[in-house]
Protein backbone atom coordinates (compact mmCIF):
# COMPACT_ATOMS: atom_id res chain seq x y z
CA UNK A 1 0.00 0.00 0.00
CA UNK A 2 1.31 3.51 -0.79
CA UNK A 3 2.58 5.48 2.16
CA UNK A 4 0.48 8.35 3.41
CA UNK A 5 1.60 11.08 5.75
CA UNK A 6 0.79 10.48 9.40
CA UNK A 7 -0.53 14.04 9.60
CA UNK A 8 -3.60 14.56 7.44
CA UNK A 9 -5.44 17.87 7.49
CA UNK A 10 -8.68 17.91 5.50
CA UNK A 11 -10.35 21.29 5.80
CA UNK A 12 -13.77 19.80 6.45
CA UNK A 13 -16.39 19.85 9.19
CA UNK A 14 -18.64 16.96 10.21
CA UNK A 15 -22.17 16.38 11.45
CA UNK A 16 -22.40 12.96 13.10
CA UNK A 17 -25.15 10.88 14.68
CA UNK A 18 -24.30 8.35 17.39
CA UNK A 19 -27.04 5.77 17.91
CA UNK A 20 -27.59 3.51 20.95
CA UNK A 21 -27.11 -0.21 20.44
CA UNK A 22 -30.89 -0.67 20.57
CA UNK A 23 -31.15 1.12 17.21
CA UNK A 24 -29.35 -1.68 15.39
CA UNK A 25 -30.99 -4.99 14.48
CA UNK A 26 -29.33 -8.29 15.20
CA UNK A 27 -26.79 -9.55 14.27
CA UNK A 28 -25.40 -6.04 13.65
CA UNK A 29 -26.16 -5.02 17.24
CA UNK A 30 -23.98 -7.79 18.60
CA UNK A 31 -21.19 -6.88 16.20
CA UNK A 32 -21.16 -3.27 17.37
CA UNK A 33 -21.38 -4.32 21.02
CA UNK A 34 -18.23 -6.41 20.60
CA UNK A 35 -16.59 -3.63 18.57
CA UNK A 36 -17.24 -1.08 21.36
CA UNK A 37 -15.37 -3.31 23.83
CA UNK A 38 -12.22 -3.39 21.71
CA UNK A 39 -9.32 -1.67 23.52
CA UNK A 40 -7.98 -0.12 20.32
CA UNK A 41 -10.19 1.32 17.58
CA UNK A 42 -9.33 3.35 14.46
CA UNK A 43 -9.38 7.11 14.89
CA UNK A 44 -10.61 10.06 12.87
CA UNK A 45 -7.17 10.33 11.26
CA UNK A 46 -7.19 6.62 10.39
CA UNK A 47 -10.43 7.03 8.45
CA UNK A 48 -8.94 9.88 6.42
CA UNK A 49 -5.65 8.06 5.88
CA UNK A 50 -7.44 5.07 4.36
CA UNK A 51 -9.51 7.27 2.06
CA UNK A 52 -6.48 9.18 0.80
CA UNK A 53 -4.56 5.95 0.20
CA UNK A 54 -7.23 4.90 -2.30
CA UNK A 55 -6.63 8.05 -4.35
CA UNK A 56 -2.92 7.42 -4.85
CA UNK A 57 -3.02 4.43 -7.27
CA UNK A 58 -3.42 4.90 -11.02
CA UNK A 59 -6.27 4.88 -11.81
CA UNK A 60 -7.52 6.13 -8.44
CA UNK A 61 -10.12 4.26 -6.39
CA UNK A 62 -12.76 6.94 -5.67
CA UNK A 63 -14.97 4.62 -3.61
CA UNK A 64 -13.82 1.73 -1.39
CA UNK A 65 -14.46 -1.70 -2.87
CA UNK A 66 -15.90 -2.94 0.43
CA UNK A 67 -17.91 -1.10 3.07
CA UNK A 68 -16.04 -0.18 6.24
CA UNK A 69 -16.78 -2.16 9.37
CA UNK A 70 -15.46 0.61 11.62
CA UNK A 71 -17.25 3.26 13.63
CA UNK A 72 -16.74 6.11 16.07
CA UNK A 73 -17.81 5.15 19.59
CA UNK A 74 -18.74 7.27 22.57
CA UNK A 75 -20.28 6.42 25.92
CA UNK A 76 -23.13 7.91 27.94
CA UNK A 77 -23.56 6.60 31.49
CA UNK A 78 -21.48 3.59 30.54
CA UNK A 79 -23.59 2.68 27.50
CA UNK A 80 -21.93 2.73 24.05
CA UNK A 81 -23.25 4.89 21.23
CA UNK A 82 -22.20 4.02 17.69
CA UNK A 83 -21.55 6.18 14.62
CA UNK A 84 -20.70 3.83 11.71
CA UNK A 85 -18.24 5.24 9.18
CA UNK A 86 -20.00 3.86 6.08
CA UNK A 87 -17.14 5.21 3.97
CA UNK A 88 -18.30 3.44 0.80
CA UNK A 89 -21.75 5.01 0.87
CA UNK A 90 -20.31 8.42 1.75
CA UNK A 91 -17.76 8.07 -1.03
CA UNK A 92 -20.48 7.50 -3.60
CA UNK A 93 -22.45 10.48 -2.34
CA UNK A 94 -19.40 12.75 -2.26
CA UNK A 95 -18.52 11.70 -5.79
CA UNK A 96 -21.90 12.94 -6.95
CA UNK A 97 -21.20 16.36 -5.40
CA UNK A 98 -17.75 16.83 -6.96
CA UNK A 99 -19.15 18.24 -10.20
CA UNK A 100 -20.42 21.23 -8.19
CA UNK A 101 -17.09 21.68 -6.41
CA UNK A 102 -14.52 21.40 -9.23
CA UNK A 103 -14.25 22.74 -12.81
CA UNK A 104 -14.66 20.05 -15.47
CA UNK A 105 -10.98 19.86 -16.56
CA UNK A 106 -9.80 19.63 -12.94
CA UNK A 107 -12.37 16.96 -12.13
CA UNK A 108 -11.33 14.91 -15.17
CA UNK A 109 -7.69 15.14 -14.14
CA UNK A 110 -8.39 14.05 -10.57
CA UNK A 111 -10.93 11.35 -11.43
CA UNK A 112 -11.13 10.36 -15.12
CA UNK A 113 -14.67 10.12 -16.58
CA UNK A 114 -14.42 6.35 -17.01
CA UNK A 115 -13.67 5.96 -13.29
CA UNK A 116 -16.62 8.17 -12.33
CA UNK A 117 -19.00 6.36 -14.67
CA UNK A 118 -18.07 2.99 -13.22
CA UNK A 119 -18.54 4.27 -9.66
CA UNK A 120 -21.94 5.73 -10.57
CA UNK A 121 -23.08 2.45 -12.10
CA UNK A 122 -21.91 0.54 -9.02
CA UNK A 123 -23.85 2.95 -6.78
CA UNK A 124 -27.04 2.61 -8.81
CA UNK A 125 -26.87 -1.19 -8.62
CA UNK A 126 -26.17 -1.05 -4.88
CA UNK A 127 -29.14 1.27 -4.27
CA UNK A 128 -31.50 -1.23 -5.84
CA UNK A 129 -30.75 -3.58 -2.93
CA UNK A 130 -30.37 -0.81 -0.30
CA UNK A 131 -33.00 1.86 -1.09
CA UNK A 132 -33.23 3.13 2.50
CA UNK A 133 -29.48 3.53 3.10
CA UNK A 134 -28.34 6.74 4.76
CA UNK A 135 -25.01 7.86 6.23
CA UNK A 136 -24.44 8.58 9.91
CA UNK A 137 -21.95 11.31 8.96
CA UNK A 138 -22.32 14.45 6.84
CA UNK A 139 -19.31 16.42 5.61
CA UNK A 140 -18.83 20.02 4.48
CA UNK A 141 -15.56 21.41 3.08
CA UNK A 142 -14.17 24.82 4.10
CA UNK A 143 -17.27 25.71 6.11
CA UNK A 144 -19.82 24.67 8.68
CA UNK A 145 -23.26 25.03 7.06
CA UNK A 146 -25.29 27.58 9.01
CA UNK A 147 -28.25 25.21 9.31
CA UNK A 148 -26.07 22.82 11.34
CA UNK A 149 -25.73 25.44 14.08
CA UNK A 150 -29.50 25.43 14.55
CA UNK A 151 -29.24 21.93 16.02
CA UNK A 152 -26.96 22.91 18.91
CA UNK A 153 -26.65 25.62 21.54
CA UNK A 154 -23.72 27.69 22.72
CA UNK A 155 -23.67 26.03 26.15
CA UNK A 156 -22.97 22.70 24.42
CA UNK A 157 -19.85 24.15 22.82
CA UNK A 158 -16.52 22.55 23.76
CA UNK A 159 -13.29 24.19 22.63
CA UNK A 160 -9.79 22.94 23.44
CA UNK A 161 -6.78 24.86 22.14
CA UNK A 162 -4.56 21.80 22.00
CA UNK A 163 -1.02 21.48 23.28
CA UNK A 164 2.05 19.82 21.81
CA UNK A 165 0.96 16.75 19.87
CA UNK A 166 -2.67 17.11 20.96
CA UNK A 167 -4.55 18.94 18.19
CA UNK A 168 -7.13 21.66 18.89
CA UNK A 169 -10.80 20.75 18.90
CA UNK A 170 -14.09 22.63 18.59
CA UNK A 171 -17.19 20.51 18.93
CA UNK A 172 -20.84 20.57 19.98
CA UNK A 173 -22.85 17.55 21.13
CA UNK A 174 -26.58 17.44 21.89
CA UNK A 175 -29.36 14.87 22.43
CA UNK A 176 -31.36 14.03 19.31
CA UNK A 177 -34.59 15.23 20.90
CA UNK A 178 -33.08 18.70 21.39
CA UNK A 179 -31.74 18.83 17.83
CA UNK A 180 -35.15 17.94 16.40
CA UNK A 181 -36.96 20.42 18.65
CA UNK A 182 -34.62 23.27 17.68
CA UNK A 183 -34.98 22.41 14.00
CA UNK A 184 -38.79 22.46 14.18
CA UNK A 185 -38.87 25.77 16.08
CA UNK A 186 -36.42 27.42 13.71
CA UNK A 187 -38.34 26.26 10.66
CA UNK A 188 -41.59 27.74 12.02
CA UNK A 189 -39.92 31.07 12.70
CA UNK A 190 -38.07 31.25 9.39
CA UNK A 191 -41.10 30.31 7.30
CA UNK A 192 -43.16 33.00 9.02
CA UNK A 193 -40.43 35.61 8.61
CA UNK A 194 -38.82 34.98 5.22
CA UNK A 195 -40.98 32.30 3.56
CA UNK A 196 -38.15 30.66 1.58
CA UNK A 197 -34.39 30.61 1.15
CA UNK A 198 -31.28 28.41 1.39
CA UNK A 199 -31.33 28.32 5.21
CA UNK A 200 -34.87 26.93 5.16
CA UNK A 201 -34.03 24.43 2.43
CA UNK A 202 -30.98 23.26 4.36
CA UNK A 203 -32.96 22.91 7.59
CA UNK A 204 -35.69 20.88 5.89
CA UNK A 205 -33.05 18.57 4.47
CA UNK A 206 -31.16 18.07 7.73
CA UNK A 207 -34.44 17.69 9.64
CA UNK A 208 -35.52 14.83 7.40
CA UNK A 209 -32.12 13.22 7.87
CA UNK A 210 -32.41 13.40 11.68
CA UNK A 211 -35.79 11.67 11.55
CA UNK A 212 -34.05 8.57 10.19
CA UNK A 213 -32.34 7.87 13.52
CA UNK A 214 -33.24 6.54 16.96
CA UNK A 215 -34.79 9.24 19.21
CA UNK A 216 -32.19 8.59 21.93
CA UNK A 217 -29.29 9.27 19.58
CA UNK A 218 -26.66 11.99 20.01
CA UNK A 219 -25.90 14.65 17.41
CA UNK A 220 -22.36 15.98 17.12
CA UNK A 221 -21.14 19.01 15.18
CA UNK A 222 -17.36 18.85 14.79
CA UNK A 223 -15.18 21.55 13.21
CA UNK A 224 -12.84 18.75 12.16
CA UNK A 225 -9.89 19.95 10.08
CA UNK A 226 -11.04 23.58 10.12
CA UNK A 227 -9.33 23.98 13.50
CA UNK A 228 -5.97 23.58 11.72
CA UNK A 229 -6.51 26.49 9.35
CA UNK A 230 -8.16 29.01 11.70
CA UNK A 231 -6.12 31.01 14.24
CA UNK A 232 -6.72 30.19 17.90
CA UNK A 233 -8.13 33.67 18.54
CA UNK A 234 -10.76 33.18 15.84
CA UNK A 235 -11.74 29.77 17.15
CA UNK A 236 -11.92 31.09 20.70
CA UNK A 237 -14.23 33.89 19.60
CA UNK A 238 -16.36 31.76 17.30
CA UNK A 239 -19.82 31.43 18.84
CA UNK A 240 -21.72 30.78 15.64
CA UNK A 241 -24.40 28.70 17.37
CA UNK A 242 -25.15 31.64 19.66
CA UNK A 243 -25.31 34.01 16.66
CA UNK A 244 -27.73 31.70 14.83
CA UNK A 245 -29.94 31.34 17.92
CA UNK A 246 -29.92 35.11 18.47
CA UNK A 247 -30.88 35.78 14.86
CA UNK A 248 -33.75 33.30 14.86
CA UNK A 249 -35.10 34.57 18.18
CA UNK A 250 -34.93 38.14 16.89
CA UNK A 251 -36.92 37.11 13.81
CA UNK A 252 -39.51 35.48 16.05
CA UNK A 253 -39.89 38.75 17.97
CA UNK A 254 -40.03 40.81 14.78
CA UNK A 255 -36.70 42.51 15.51
CA UNK A 256 -35.23 42.67 12.01
CA UNK A 257 -32.31 44.90 13.01
CA UNK A 258 -30.94 42.49 15.61
CA UNK A 259 -31.51 39.54 13.28
CA UNK A 260 -29.59 41.37 10.54
CA UNK A 261 -26.66 42.07 12.86
CA UNK A 262 -26.42 38.41 13.91
CA UNK A 263 -26.62 37.25 10.31
CA UNK A 264 -23.98 39.79 9.30
CA UNK A 265 -21.54 38.42 11.88
CA UNK A 266 -22.09 34.89 10.58
CA UNK A 267 -21.69 35.83 6.93
CA UNK A 268 -18.50 37.76 7.56
CA UNK A 269 -16.98 35.01 9.70
CA UNK A 270 -17.65 32.21 7.23
CA UNK A 271 -16.82 34.29 4.16
CA UNK A 272 -13.37 34.77 5.65
CA UNK A 273 -13.02 31.01 6.21
CA UNK A 274 -14.02 30.18 2.64
CA UNK A 275 -11.64 32.87 1.41
CA UNK A 276 -8.75 30.82 2.78
CA UNK A 277 -9.69 28.10 0.30
CA UNK A 278 -8.69 30.36 -2.58
CA UNK A 279 -5.51 31.36 -0.79
CA UNK A 280 -4.57 27.65 -0.58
Amino acid sequence: MPKVSSVIVPYASYLRVYEPLAAFPEPERGQWERYARRPHRPSYQDELRRSLADLLPTPPVPVPVHESGDAFVTEVDGAPYICPWRTRLRGWQALGELAEELPGPVLDAVLPPVVRRQATQDYERWLEDNPDARPWIRTATWQVPLNWFVLVSDDERRYEKGTGEVPPMLRYRTPMVQARRRTARALRTLKEAIDEGPLIDGLVDVGRWLEEFHPRSLVELDYGGLVHVLPAAELDGDHSAADVAEGIEALRLGDGATAGEAYGRLVERWRAVRGRRSAN
